[in-house]
């Protein structure tokens, strides 16, 4: 009977320590009992310019169910928000602005303490708490921005050029924003803390205005309107009627090579597709190898007027606003980003100045396509060509040769598509085939600009 009750007894212990080990697995393991310690996206020192609210995220994945920010100036302390939440919250944005008491009057460094407790069951459900500080570095000066010198005029359609001085210590972010939303990015420039830049005007955007915007960690901005001289141009505008042989024959074959999932569609629904979806999907790839801009500092810059094609006779030009039609009834339309040049079958072209291929491809719509990058944002490209000689990462000297003219792509009659893009703008490209534009848009800029910098 002892042995028996001795059994028993044993049974019951090893039965409750089994329970205890469960009950405290259960509470180890438990998203109730969670032991991870709130996040808190601060960095340990912040510029602040004590205008503009601060913005900190704290984020928890069982809730935040108390919030407080606290401010220190060495000497005396002050609490900024305080939030005792009743339904946690797994995300809180904080957007914490400077006391308007007169706290901290003329003094330049502050400390300040973020504490937070998240809704776990942990600690004896007094939950997870963490506490965050950050050294806040006072900062109310603009960034310094002066233009050294910028070409005279922009037209519609064309490039421009400015070199400006700007500085900050705590320089963040430094652009040229316009008007319709694009922003161009400036490339060092002979002295420390000089830039260049080129601008551009695309034909499809009726007015323009470009101004250099530099902002520093703490918030400051300064913005500075750069002065051209705006000068309209009209494009041509075109009505084209489709035809039958057209859209049976280039058409449908580029629709059965490049996209044959599309074979069922009507004549005018595969026309459609090829001049604006394929259009679209091609010219985003141009866009995107062509928006690069150099970062390493640039003393100076020079290029031959661009010769693309020996003998070449424009056959379309730049800007061309076409609306496609058939039956008289509108289907379609599409504005033309280069200037077509068209000599014997299959002509050899070299390229006028030096440059890396950087685009090296069947696109679509452009057929075999080149592209060069020359530096300074400034992109030549060569579409529709039977053949070409270069490959991607290739670097080129002015007079290496490149590509035969062809009928790739959307080509009816042996020609060469020429295109010139600015940080991914396309622009006119007689600019870049004329010497005087040259020299009074961009080169006489840098000359005078550097005897200036020099003074």
């Amino acid at each position: 009977m002892r042995r028996q009750g001795k059994s028993t007894v044993a049974l019951s212990i090893g039965a409750l320590l089994l329970i205890m080990v469960g009950v405290m697995a259960y509470v180890f393991n438990a998203a109730l009992f969670e032991r991870a310690l709130p996040t808190i996206t601060l960095e340990k020192e912040v510029e602040w310019n004590l205008k503009d609210p601060l913005h900190v995220k704290i984020e928890d994945a069982s809730g935040l169910r108390f919030v407080r920010v606290s401010l220190s100036d060495g000497e005396k302390s002050i609490i900024l928000d305080t939030k005792e939440i009743k339904q946690p919250e797994k995300v809180v944005d904080l957007n914490i602005s400077f006391p308007k008491t007169g706290f901290g009057a003329n003094k330049k460094v502050f400390e300040l303490s973020i504490e937070a407790t998240d809704a776990s069951k942990w600690n004896f459900f007094a939950g997870n708490s963490i506490v965050a500080k950050s050294i806040i570095k006072v900062d109310t000066k603009r960034p310094e921005v002066s233009i050294i010198g910028n070409s005279y005029r922009i037209m519609k359609g064309g490039a421009a050029s400015v070199i400006f001085r700007a500085y900050d210590e705590a320089m963040k972010s430094l652009y040229i924003e316009t008007n319709f939303g694009k922003k161009f990015y400036p490339t060092p420039f002979y002295k420390d803390g000089y830039y260049i830049s080129l601008v551009a005007w695309p034909t499809q955007v009726e007015s323009f205005r470009a101004s250099i915007v530099a902002q520093d960690r703490a918030g400051n901005i300064t913005k500075t309107p750069i002065s051209y001289f705006v000068q309209d141009r009209k494009y041509r505008t075109s009505t084209i009627p489709l035809q039958d042989s057209f859209l049976d024959g280039k058409i449908a074959d580029l629709i059965s090579e490049m996209a044959p999932e599309r074979s069922s569609l009507s004549r005018l629904e595969k026309f459609k597709f090829v001049n604006e979806t394929m259009r679209s999907g091609n010219e985003a790839a141009i866009l995107k190898v062509t928006s690069n801009v150099p970062t390493t500092r640039l003393d100076g810059f020079f290029m031959k007027p661009f010769y693309p094609l020996r003998n070449g006779k424009v056959v379309a030009s730049f800007g061309d606003h076409r609306f496609y039609e058939y039956d008289k009834q509108p289907v379609s339309e599409s504005h033309h980003l280069g200037l077509d040049l068209a000599s014997n079958a299959q002509a050899p072209m070299h390229t006028s100045n030096d440059g890396v291929v950087v685009f090296a491809r069947e696109n679509g719509i452009y057929g075999n396509n080149i592209i060069l990058d020359h530096g300074l944002g400034i992109y030549s490209l060569y579409g529709h060509c039977s053949s070409y000689m270069v490959k991607e990462g290739d670097v080129l000297k002015a007079g290496d040769a490149i590509a035969k003219t062809g009928v790739t792509g959307l080509a009816l009659g042996d020609h060469l598509h020429f295109g010139m893009y600015v940080q991914g703008v396309d622009v006119r490209p007689e600019e870049w085939m004329d010497e005087v534009w040259l020299k009074e848009s961009i080169f006489s800029i840098i000359d005078v600009a550097k005897k200036t910098i020099d003074r």
